[in-house]
């Protein structure tokens, strides 16, 4: 729960007052970025425990380096650009030995929406599943771009900033990932094509909740095509 003392304080106000020794306003910080933070690490390294170890080292190194912070970028954005170099890091110390993570179906039940993994429909949990198994096949930079614009929805020119590249460079890796992605999930476009297509099929429907509410059956016989993007955004 954020700190009423903090209500209206900025997050450059914050570091700030970090800085000055203020030995609370970091760890409210800490509370109004660490789910975006941990998303991000968690669909960039499809694994719980390396996803936890490169936060909480992307946190350590934010804390002790906020003095170096001038204010060029967002405070948001530059603890995004420090968890994405952390988990860029980890990818690539452990490519070497990496055994698909992404096999392991408790760790994939993780990645999705705190809000889907009990009632979410069996075909988007598929989904999710094949989704990250293929996101694993990618180089770590590639991977992260993808994450970033596709699952997490931020712009390129954010994505840019996050991750100290141009613009182009976003758009380069995010280009040969899903040309890259593609033979691996283009089964899923044609599933999705053959359920609107069935009688009384998603195509006729109105617009619903995709997630039942608690205590409901799931509904198996829909797709949400926004598996496929992650069921990211940024909100």
């Amino acid at each position: 729960m954020a700190d009423a003392a903090y209500d209206g304080v900025g997050d450059q106000d914050l570091l700030s007052r970090h800085v000055d020794g203020d030995t609370e306003a970091f760890g409210e910080l800490v509370r109004r970025h660490r789910d975006r933070l941990w998303a991000v690490a968690l669909r960039t390294l499809g694994d719980r425990e390396e996803a936890a170890d490169a936060v909480q080292d992307a946190l350590v190194s934010a804390y002790r380096a906020a003095h170096t912070f001038r204010g060029q970028s967002a405070v948001t954005t530059w603890l995004h650009r420090i968890t994405v170099n952390a988990c860029l890091d980890r990818a690539r110390k452990t490519a070497s030995r990496r055994t698909a993570p992404v096999d392991d179906a408790e760790r994939l039940e993780q990645l999705l929406e705190p809000h889907e993994s009990a009632y979410a429909p069996a075909e988007r949990s598929d989904l999710h599943r094949q989704l990250v198994k293929a996101l694993s096949t990618l180089p770590p930079d590639q991977r992260a771009a993808l994450v970033l614009i596709d699952m997490q929805g931020y712009s390129v020119a954010e994505a840019a900033s996050i991750l100290d590249v141009p613009p182009g460079t976003v758009k380069s890796r995010c280009a040969r990932g899903r040309a890259k992605l593609l033979p691996l999930l283009s089964h899923l476009r044609t599933t999705s094509r053959r359920e609107n297509e069935k009688p009384g099929g998603k195509r006729n429907q109105s617009p619903g909740a995709s997630v039942p509410p608690a205590g409901a059956a799931p509904d198996t016989g829909a797709t949400d095509s926004t598996a496929v993007k992650g069921g990211g955004g940024r909100a």
